[in-house]
């Protein structure tokens, strides 16, 4: 199994930039294919992004698209999301997730492995 930490978030303001990050140890890193969810309070948890094995294929949730870019390093074990233009409703907890199954998942239960979240807030 893979374990996963989240680190980077924290209060940005509109319009301005954060980078999140996703460490991950265990089993190796690209065997899987990876995935940024989110969820505001009393919001349901909300796909984000998610990038194939080798990197070479994304996918990007209309919301965050143009603005959001993820990315991943194999060799240093570590996900990215790099977050522009941010608006105050993109504030939520960020969490990655890990899946050996799909090419780049959407939905939340194709998902197998969670890290605990890292919050990031945009003020108005």
């Amino acid at each position: 199994q893979v374990q996963l930490v989240e680190s980077g978030g924290g209060l940005v303001q509109t319009g301005g930039s954060l980078r999140v990050s996703c460490a991950a140890s265990g089993r190796t890193f690209s065997r899987y294919a990876l995935g940024w969810f989110r969820q505001a309070p009393g919001k349901e948890r909300e796909f984000v992004a998610a990038i194939s094995r080798s990197g070479g294929g994304t996918n990007v949730a209309d919301s965050v698209k143009g603005r959001f870019t993820i990315s991943r390093d194999n060799s240093e074990s570590t996900l990215y999301l790099q977050m522009n233009r941010l608006r105050p409703e993109d504030t939520a907890v960020y969490y990655c997730a890990a899946t050996t199954r799909g090419v780049v998942p959407t939905q939340g239960y194709n998902y197998d492995y969670w890290g605990q979240g890292t919050q990031v807030t945009v003020s108005s």
